[in-house]
């Protein structure tokens, strides 16, 4: 479990589903990711029993009110990542529920999990990237601080279609340290 100041991050549990759900089933939010809407709570739970039940993947879950609103996670080079890695590399991702963009609250979770990355993985670079188009992923990186690393053009998404994607990069070197 990692704790911020506005949130928790632990990992899903069966009893998410319903909520997992009330927001992964918005058409604005997975699609923009390359993943589709979920369908029902069952395929939810579904998602929390195999994809969310990796290492390092999260609920991002509000101290306020206990109820998870987003994702996000930490991506190896022997898992399924975008980003071309090598080892003591990672990729983070996140997504979180359409009524709570532009609150800050990803940048939070990601910041928590560069934390993690760097002062207790010990990794050497962490990865971050977005699809065309998604001008909030891309406001996370920058104000995580990502430097742009290259641009992947006609890459085949999760969801079948060609797409272009924008991969950061952040390394141990120019990770801000606590003062």
């Amino acid at each position: 479990m990692i704790e911020t100041s506005r949130l928790i991050l632990r990992p899903w549990q069966d009893e998410d589903a319903a909520s997992l759900f009330r927001y992964a089933s918005d058409s604005d939010i997975g699609p923009i990711a390359g993943w589709p809407p979920h369908t029902s709570v069952e395929h939810s739970l579904e998602i929390i029993r195999t994809v969310f039940s990796a290492p390092e993947v999260y609920a991002v879950v509000l101290k306020d009110t206990g109820e998870p609103v987003g994702c996000c996670g930490i991506m190896f080079a022997d898992s399924l990542h975008t980003a071309d890695m090598h080892q003591r590399e990672a990729e983070i991702g996140y997504w979180i529920g359409k009524p709570y963009w532009g609150q800050g609250l990803i940048p939070e979770a990601v910041e928590a999990l560069l934390s993690r990355c760097f002062n207790d993985l010990a990794l050497d670079a962490v990865w971050c990237g977005y699809y065309e188009g998604n001008a909030k992923s891309k406001r996370v990186c920058e104000k995580c601080g990502f430097k742009f690393h290259h641009t992947n053009r006609d890459i085949l998404s999760p969801l079948g279609d060609k797409r272009t994607e924008h991969l950061y990069l952040l390394t141990k070197e120019d990770y801000p340290q606590p003062r």
